[in-house]
Parts: structure tokens; C-alpha cells; sequence
């Protein structure tokens, strides 16, 4: 049972890295001009803070996604890399 655990941990590790990589590649290629479809993607999450006040302590989250297509195809790389090590 731990292998099958340590094999999810390994591959979450894997999958984001390929998204975060991915997203950054995007970043970048979106300043190139014949790169510029690698950034197109779609944002969602929490655009405005959801707070919580409890007049001692006052916490506010909000979080933002963006995937775009390098984001995407780094997750597909990610993945054949995984099946590979």
C-alpha cells in the first residue's frame, strides 16, 4: 500500500511541475509573435478575497488559476515522463 502511495505523491509532483513550467513557457512565449497561442487560456477562482473578520484576527483568501495551452501540454509531457521514470 505504501508504493501505491508514494507512486500518487510522486506523480501530483510530477503534474505540477509540468503546470507550473507550463505556465511560466506561456508567459514567456506570449512576448513572441509567433508564440502567442501557447498563452491563450482561461483564468477562474476567487477574484475577489473572501475574508473572515474575528475582530482579534482577520484573514483573507483568494485564489486565482490560469491554464493556458503551454500549461496544458507541459501536464501531457509531465505525464509521459512519469510512465517513462
Amino acid at each position: 500500500m505504501a508504493t501505491k502511495e508514494k507512486n500518487f505523491w510522486i506523480f501530483l509532483v510530477f503534474m505540477l511541475s509540468g503546470l507550473v513550467l507550463g505556465g511560466l513557457l506561456g508567459e514567456l512565449a506570449r512576448r513572441v509573435d509567433w508564440l502567442w497561442w501557447l498563452y491563450y487560456g482561461q483564468d477562474f477562482g476567487l477574484s475577489n478575497p473572501v475574508t473572515l473578520d474575528l475582530s482579534v484576527l482577520k484573514i483573507s483568501f483568494s485564489c486565482m488559476f490560469r491554464i493556458n495551452v503551454a500549461s496544458i501540454i507541459g501536464m501531457i509531457i509531465a505525464i509521459f515522463w512519469y510512465k517513462k521514470v
